[in-house]
C-alpha cells in the first residue's frame, strides 16, 4: 500500500503553512524529500500550539523503527493505539505530494532475458498539482515519525490496488483535518474522486523493456 511517492518541491506557502520549518533542514546528502520511501525523511505540514502552521521534517514510519517493518500507512483509526494519536489535533499532519505509486498486481516479462517483475503505476490529481494526504505523527527516539491515512480505493486505483488508497484531501478540508473533531476527520477518510485523477505506467525504474 503506497510505499512510494514524490513531492516535487521545497517548503513554500501551501495549505495555509508558513514558508518556514519547525526544525532545521537536514544537511546530509541522504536527505531527498522529493522521493518518498519507507523510513526515509520527508516534509510534512503540522500545527503547533493550535495556531502556528509550518513545515517539519519527519521519518515515514510512525513507530520509529520499533516494529520489524516500517508503519507507513494506517486505516483502522478506531484502534486504541491509532485513535489516541488521530483524535488529537497536535498529532495530525498533512503530507504534500505530487504523485504516488502502486505496484501492478501481475509481473511483466520485459523480454530482456531476466525474470518478470512488477511495474510501478503512478497516480496524480488533475485538479491539484500538489495535493495533501491526511496523516498523523508522533515523537520517536529518532525524531518525529508519521503515517499516511488510507481509505477505500476509488475506481481508478482499485484495479491496481483494490484494498485501499491514501486519503487525499481537498484544499478546503485541510483545516478540518488539522483542527476538527475526531468524528469530523473520520468523515474525511474517503476516496478521492476518480474523475479528478490520472495514472501512468507501468514503468520499470531499474530495467527497460526489450526493443523490437
Amino acid at each position: 500500500m503506497c510505499n512510494r511517492a514524490r513531492y516535487r518541491g521545497e517548503p513554500e506557502t501551501l495549505f495555509g503553512a508558513a514558508n518556514q520549518l519547525f526544525s532545521e533542514r537536514p544537511r546530509d546528502n541522504r536527505f531527498n524529500p522529493q522521493e518518498l520511501r519507507p523510513k526515509g525523511r520527508s516534509y510534512v505540514i503540522r500545527e503547533q500550539d493550535g495556531e502556528r502552521r509550518a513545515w517539519d521534517v519527519m521519518t515515514w514510519d510512525v513507530l520509529g523503527g520499533q516494529a520489524s517493518w516500517p508503519m507507513t500507512n494506517v486505516r483502522q483509526l478506531h484502534l486504541p493505539q491509532w485513535r489516541k494519536l488521530a483524535e488529537k489535533p497536535e498529532n495530525r499532519c498533512l503530507i504534500p505530494l505530487t504523485e504516488f505509486a502502486e505496484f501492478t498486481p501481475d509481473k511483466h516479462d520485459l523480454g530482456d532475458g531476466k525474470p518478470p517483475l512488477k511495474g510501478e503505476m503512478w497516480f496524480s490529481v488533475t485538479d491539484q498539482p500538489v495535493f495533501a494526504v491526511a496523516g498523523f505523527w508522533q515523537p520517536t527516539k529518532d525524531g518525529g515519525g508519521f503515517a499516511m491515512v488510507t481509505c477505500d480505493a476509488n475506481e481508478l486505483v482499485a484495479p491496481i490496488h483494490p484494498k485501499a488508497m491514501i486519503t487525499i484531501l481537498r484544499p478546503e478540508d485541510c483545516d478540518t483535518w488539522l483542527r476538527g473533531s475526531y468524528q469530523e476527520i473520520r468523515e474525511l477518510q474517503r476516496p478521492y474522486d476518480a474523475g479528478m485523477m490520472t495514472v501512468r505506467g507501468p514503468v520499470f525504474p531499474t530495467r527497460q523493456p526489450a526493443s523490437g
